[in-house]
């Protein structure tokens, strides 16, 4: 496969997913270009999720295609959620584990491994806790941590499930910085996000509802129409124009279902 920057890294055509009788996504056609940040937009199960799924190849299509044109498997962040506490392990040994996918479980690091495991801990700033217990931290360092892990994989895409929802300012702002340094990084980054801010800093906004309602720039995507035909009641706000767009208040409640 070409990974020459000017070809799409991820291309849908007629993209459908269903869940017995319910349709997730309906006849989705786009193409995301490499080295790009993208953000996925819509009311809670208006298929971001799913999206983010099927182009891990964790959900397989309905019916047209999904087709990720890369030399490695994405790296998924899932939504952060405060029961991961639990796992007895240090940040090494999480961080280490973004390395099984090229290593296995019984084989040995070698200078790469560890260059990347090091250069992933220091773009998160998690090198000061490589010997803390991972459930001893704190939400936004979790969050880091699990970024950084998903770094390690050295992967060309990066897709995160709501990265920054519940996090501290100075987390979410390292995750803000990943998503504005797609294009230095060459990674394909796609988020999902209920928060407008977090789009704003993505090259290119999808707005979901189950179809797809736009897909552009953030400020052609996120007009007060588009959110509207989008969100529905969901947007409260008098303003019927793009400009007035950040005076828009969204009520959705977080969380994800099909």
């Amino acid at each position: 496969m070409s990974t020459d920057e000017t070809t799409a890294c991820i291309t849908a055509e007629g993209l459908t997913v269903g869940f017995g009788k319910t349709l997730a996504l309906h006849d989705l056609s786009f193409a995301v270009q490499r080295a790009t940040s993208v953000a996925l937009v819509g009311a809670n199960g208006s298929g971001k999720t799913t999206l983010l799924n099927t182009i891990a190849g964790l959900v397989q299509p309905t019916s047209g295609s999904m087709t990720v044109n890369c030399h490695s498997q994405p790296a998924f962040v899932l939504q952060h959620h405060h029961n991961d506490r639990w796992l007895p392990l240090t940040v090494t040994e999480v961080l280490t584990m973004g390395r099984y996918r090229d290593r296995g479980l019984l084989g040995r690091l070698g200078v790469k491994d560890r260059a990347a495991i090091d250069e992933a801990a220091e773009e998160l700033e998690v090198s000061n806790l490589m010997s803390r217990q991972f459930g001893d931290l704190s939400g936004g360092q979790r969050q880091r941590v699990l970024v950084a892990q998903a770094l390690a994989q050295q992967p060309e895409v990066l897709l995160m499930d709501e990265p920054i929802s519940g996090l501290d300012l100075p987390s979410q702002q390292k995750i803000l910085d990943l998503i504005d340094g797609a294009a230095v990084s060459k990674r394909t980054i796609v988020v999902s996000t209920h928060h407008l801010n977090e789009a704003r800093h993505c090259d290119q906004v999808m707005l979901l509802s189950n179809s797809l309602v736009a897909f552009g720039t953030p400020d052609k995507v996120l007009s007060a129409s588009r959110l509207r035909q989008a969100f529905g009641s969901r947007v409260l706000g008098d303003h019927d124009d793009h400009d007035h767009a950040t005076d828009l208040l969204i009520l959705d409640e977080h969380g994800h279902h099909h």
